[in-house]
Order: structure tokens, then sequence, then C-alpha cells
């Protein structure tokens, strides 16, 4: 009688186990690029992407990972001017802790400019 149960759990187990290494997959995508505006100075765009199932943020929180990102350029002087993060549903993003994908976008300035 308990192999009615065994073989449930079982088919349960082995759909749930692709599901997840997909989800894993998904996660920690990145982008950072640099744009000059002068010989010491410009502006860089970095993204973020992260898998949230139960409040757990895969491999961390979207924003962290854009935002060490370019961290991880050691540009001189790094200001960030603007972030994103997308979705975001004000008093209601607990429902996104639940299970979904963020991404994250940081803008910002980078170098000393140039005195006018």
């Amino acid at each position: 009688m308990t192999s009615a149960p065994r073989a449930a759990r079982s088919a349960v187990l082995a759909a749930a186990i692709p599901l997840l290494l997909a989800a894993a997959s998904l996660t920690g995508c990145s982008n950072l690029s640099f744009e000059r505006t002068s010989e010491t100075s410009g502006t860089f765009h970095s993204t973020g992407m992260a898998f949230t199932i139960f409040s757990i943020d895969l491999p961390k929180g979207a924003q962290l990972i854009a935002r060490e990102n370019a961290s991880d350029a050691n540009l001189a002087n790094m200001e960030v001017t603007n972030t994103t993060v997308f979705p975001y549903l004000g008093p209601f993003d607990w429902i996104l802790d639940i299970i979904s994908l963020r991404w994250a976008k940081v803008e910002g300035t980078w170098g000393y400019a140039p005195r006018p």
C-alpha cells in the first residue's frame, strides 16, 4: 500500500527537478557597458537578473548583481545616478516574492570630468 504514495512522490520530484534546474540556469545574468565622454570620464550601464522563489533571490538580488558588476570594473569615482527594478508592484511587491524573475538596471558616471 505504501508503494502508490512513493510512486506519486517520485513522479512529482522527477517533474520538479528539471524545472528547478532550468530556473537556476536562468539566474545571475548580467551585462555591463561603458561609454567615454572624455579621456578620464564617462557613463556606465549595468543590468542584472535574478530568480526569486519564496523570498530567496538566486544567486543574489538583481539590483545587487547589477551594482556589483559595475563595481568590479574598478573605475575611479563611480557614482550611481539612476536605478530601476522591474517588475515593481509597490505595496504588492510581496506577490513577486513567491516566484518571479527580477531585472535591474543601474546607470551612472565614472571618472573625473574636465573643468569647463
